[in-house]
């Protein structure tokens, strides 16, 4: 079975640019990933649109309030055939466990994973809200949090990949963000990686933005990517 690493987040206010940038890719080579700007624009139908087109979709929308409501949310968007969704480890073990539970009940469960902490915060970031943990320690107590609460992994850095797989095992998805090419700009990423280095260190799938969808030929990048962690397993 054709499993893709690389998911192309499709950052985009409205549905045609997306659409228009994913007929430039190949879903043979990489996933999509749709956020909340772009599903509160052009809701359920684009992900219709984009699975008709070959696609299996990473719906980005980081549920986090009490476990009903959430629970219903991620029941809601496994009902449209997702492939993966997720939700804020720091909702805790309840809210975590209730929305695993819900996809239980789902005919085809979407991958379920969870937020540790946002690539964009750094440590000052972290202590400004109270936190007194390191980036790392943080993710690593979030992580075993949400493996305990039965989902399938988390979204992290891929600066604590490596970490994680050792900590929770060969099993555990770990979806990274803040994935450059080492030719490309941080932008407003803190804790970034190159795709090779980012899957030798143990990570499951990349999520990448702008270094395809910039591209003056996405494909072509996507395909240099692809190339780049061609054999790395």
């Amino acid at each position: 079975m054709n499993d893709p690493k690389i998911i192309i987040a499709l950052d985009y206010p409205q549905a045609a640019p997306a659409l228009e940038l994913a007929a430039r890719l190949d879903p043979g080579l990489c996933r999509v990933k749709v956020g909340k700007e772009l599903f509160t624009a052009a809701g359920p139908q684009l992900v219709e649109q984009l699975m008709q087109r070959g696609f299996e979709v990473f719906l980005d929308l980081k549920y986090h309030d009490i476990p009903n409501t959430v629970a219903q949310a991620c029941k809601a968007a496994a009902s449209l055939g997702v492939w993966m969704l997720n939700v804020h480890a720091l909702g805790g073990r309840k809210m975590m466990e209730a929305a695993r539970e819900a996809m239980a009940q789902t005919a085809k469960p979407p991958k379920l994973t969870a937020v540790t902490v946002l690539t964009s915060m750094a440590q000052d970031d972290l202590q400004e809200i109270g936190i007194a943990h390191s980036p790392p320690e943080m993710v690593l107590r979030l992580a075993r949090l949400t493996r305990d609460s039965g989902l399938d992994g988390v979204v992290c850095s891929a600066q604590e990949a490596a970490l994680l797989r050792r900590e929770c095992g060969k099993e555990f998805c770990l979806v990274t963000p803040g994935i450059r090419p080492a030719d490309a700009a941080a932008d407003d990423q803190s804790r970034i990686m190159t795709p090779r280095a980012a899957m030798e260190n143990g990570a499951s799938y990349l999520v990448i933005g702008r270094p395809v969808t910039r591209a003056a030929d996405p494909l072509e990048a996507l395909e240099k990517i692809s190339e780049q962690i061609g054999g790395v397993a």
